[in-house]
Parts: structure tokens; sequence; C-alpha cells
């Protein structure tokens, strides 16, 4: 039996030339935050920070030109007295939750359309997606144009149809205001909920639907057990941002109703904007910007734990 002689010493360990400062450049984690590290400081100053910001305000008195001072929940108990926030809440409840759901119903189905095999469906589809190009404002004006009580055309068309005798003042009736600033919503949004469901529906496989139908399935049953399924999840995630859009909609009721008539369209967006900025008063404004907070996280996690379970990504009832 050999015998390692005792002149020969033992290896030693290797030790990396590499500093600590240059394993860390150099390692693939610290190279991945590297990069993400200005996106990250992005988000931090231009989002996180604001939001930090506007929660403080809303526990002082802070005004335009005045530095306020710590009130606790002065404001929100104001809040909580006011008429006038409670219909913004109801407003805006219903607002998104109307728009949303016939935005979904009108996307989808525009969807299903344009994934079928139509001469011209390459311009049809650009043509879908005007209303969502076009600016807010823009959009805004053309509908105010539209509704508007003397040279609307919607009005003047039913007056040429023997249906009505004068004209309807759209914007200046609380219910047909609340109507027409939906229906502006509803225009808008349809584009983004319809081109993000066509692209979901260009994943799914033809054979599943060749398969389905050798073994007789009608079209409802193809769309409920094999498209429905298959685009549950990118149905979550497209009206998260429906939702979420539409709950914090500032631009379109601004620029058509102001709030208007008699409070009757205002928004927890736009009350916020006014009280705070036109009105001065900071501290309420950032008190109404935060009650959305609930709202909008309630929408996240809604969608957060639909997509976790595996029925909506394996198609089975199974969680």
């Amino acid at each position: 039996m050999s015998t390692i002689p005792a002149s020969v010493a033992a290896p030693k360990p290797y030790v990396s030339s590499l500093s600590l400062r240059q394993r860390l450049a150099t390692s693939r984690n610290w190279v991945a935050f590297w990069f993400m590290l200005p996106a990250g400081a992005f988000l931090i100053f231009f989002l996180a920070y604001p939001l930090g910001l506007g929660v403080w305000m809303s526990f002082t008195d802070v005004r335009i030109g005045r530095v306020g001072q710590f009130i606790g929940l002065e404001n929100y108990q104001w809040l909580m007295d006011d008429g006038v926030f409670w219909l913004s809440v109801i407003n805006t409840l219903v607002y998104t939750t109307v728009a949303s759901a016939v935005k979904f119903a009108l996307g989808l189905y525009l969807a299903l359309l344009l994934n079928r095999n139509m001469p011209g469906k390459a311009m049809i589809r650009a043509a879908v997606l005007i209303p969502f190009i076009v600016p807010t404002v823009l959009s805004a004006i053309a509908f105010w144009w539209i509704y508007d009580s003397q040279f609307s055309i919607i009005s003047w068309s039913l007056r040429r149809l023997g249906l009505i005798e004068h004209n309807i003042n759209f914007l200046g009736d609380s219910t047909w205001a609340r109507i027409c600033v939906i229906v502006a919503n509803i225009w808008r949004g349809v584009p983004f909920v319809a081109i993000t469901l066509l692209a979901g529906l260009q994943t799914v496989s033809p054979s599943l639907y060749e398969a389905a139908t050798l073994d007789g399935a009608t079209n409802w049953q193809r769309f409920r057990f094999i498209t429905y399924p298959l685009l549950t999840p990118i149905i979550a995630v497209v009206m998260t941002f429906s939702v979420l859009f539409t709950f914090t909609d500032f631009q379109l009721i601004w620029a058509l109703t102001r709030g208007g008539p008699a409070n009757a369209t205002h928004l927890m967006a736009t009350l916020s904007y006014q009280r705070g900025i036109l009105s001065g008063r900071l501290g309420e404004g950032a008190a109404i910007a935060t009650a959305m907070i609930p709202f909008l996280l309630a929408a996240i996690m809604i969608s957060w734990f639909g997509m976790q379970r595996r029925k909506w990504q394996q198609g089975s009832d199974n969680d």
C-alpha cells in the first residue's frame, strides 16, 4: 500500500483572485440587479414616492401655498359626512361596473369575429384600434359635439325621423349625462379589450376545434369548453387593466361634464381634483384619492387569486 510522502504538501483550495466588488459586478444575479435598478428607481421616484406623499398629505390640513399640520383622520371623518363624496363613490362603482361589463362583452364579440377568415381582415383590425389611438381629450370633444343640446347629430336625426319634437339635453340631465359618459368610455375602451383577447385567440390550436367538430360539438360547446377555458387567464389580465383604467378615469369625464350637472357625473378622481387642486384643499383631495386605493387593491387581488386557480390554467373544474 503506497503512502504519500510527507514532503508533498496537500493541494491548497482555489482562492479566486477576484475581489468581492468584482464578483458582485460580474455575478449573474447582480448583473440582473444592475439592469433593473434604473427601472426600479424610476418607479420609486415617480410612483411610490408620490403615492406615499399623497397618503401622508391626507392626514394633514395642507393647502396650496400653506404648509399643513398633522390632523389625523379628520379629513376622512369629514368625508364620511359628505354627501357629494358618497355620490362620487356610487357613480364610480356604477360607471366602472357597467362600462367594464359592456366593454368585455363587445370586446369578446369583436375578438371572435376578427379571429375568423374574412376579406379585409387586416384593415378591419386597424380600424378597430382607432378609438383607442385617438387622444382622450379629442374623443371627449367629439362626444361633446355629439351630445350638444343645440347641434347634436343624435337629436337632429331623431327629429328628422319624427321621434322627438325638441332636442335632448344629454349633458344637462343627470340620467342622460351618466349614460353619455359611460357610452363614451365604452367606445374608447372596447378596442383595448378586443385586440388583447384577439391576441389570446391566436394562441389556441386549431386542432382542438377540428377535434371538437369531428365529435359533433356545436359552436357554443366549442366556445364553452375550448375557447373560454384557454382564454380565461388573458381575460383576467385584460379585465383587471380595464377596471383599473375605468375606475381612475379622469380626462374623459372632466372634458365632457366636469362632474356636472349638479355633481351627477363626479367620479372619485374628478372630485379629488376639484377639491384638491381647484379648491386648494390638498389634504382633502389627497384623502379622496387615498380612499380609491382599497377598491383598486380589491380588483387586483380578485384577478390575482383567480389566476392562481388551476382550472383557469388547465380548463378543469379542480382547484
